[in-house]
């Protein structure tokens, strides 16, 4: 499981932050419970036990860390979001300055007042929250079986192509992913 989130941070850094909001989840499903993790979760992987304990040490890392902060019913890790945060810096900055981006991000408008609006009073975050919440949404939906609203997926569609754009200039910014 490490090996596939240090896999995803140097090639797709919006699967990485996917990825890890699901490690999240995947915790806090088994109640920090790490022994059942191992168990249930790192007990199926078809990894070598050397993958399966360096898995487990980075699972329990991220679950001291989780409770450490208080995220464990709701919230990601500072270093996740500090990548989001990133990302939302990069959008704000091509909005500005780049006409191909620019141009995704209004085909995401309609949707993101829209998903706005269904907040009410819940802080949604910054528009590139929304759209990672958006797609991370539809993953879960699509893994326990349930079929998202038409509403959701025209929204995703459009929230994962300014996600793409966001990946690539992130991804090209970098000199060298696998260090940061």
């Amino acid at each position: 499981m490490k090996i596939i989130a240090d896999k995803k941070k140097q090639e797709n850094i919006v699967e990485y932050i996917l990825y890890l909001y699901r490690m999240e989840d995947l915790i806090r499903a088994y109640h920090f419970d790490m022994q059942e993790v191992e168990k249930y979760v790192l007990g199926h992987q078809k990894v070598d036990a050397r993958d399966r304990s360096e898995s487990l040490n980075w699972l329990k890392g991220m679950a001291r860390d989780m409770k450490e902060i208080g995220i464990q019913e709701k919230g990601h890790l500072p270093h996740v979001q500090r990548v989001v945060d990133q990302l939302a810096s990069i959008h704000w900055e091509l909005i500005r300055t780049d006409p191909t981006y620019f141009a995704l991000y209004k085909k995401t408008q309609s949707h993101l007042l829209s998903l706005i609006s269904e907040a009410g009073d819940e802080d949604p975050g910054h528009e590139v929250q929304l759209y990672i919440h958006t797609l991370y949404g539809l993953l879960l939906s699509k893994l326990n079986g349930r079929k998202a609203a038409e509403e959701i997926l025209e929204a995703a569609s459009c929230f994962g192509d300014a996600l793409a754009y966001l990946n690539a200039v992130y991804m090209k910014a970098k000199p060298n992913p696998s260090l940061n």
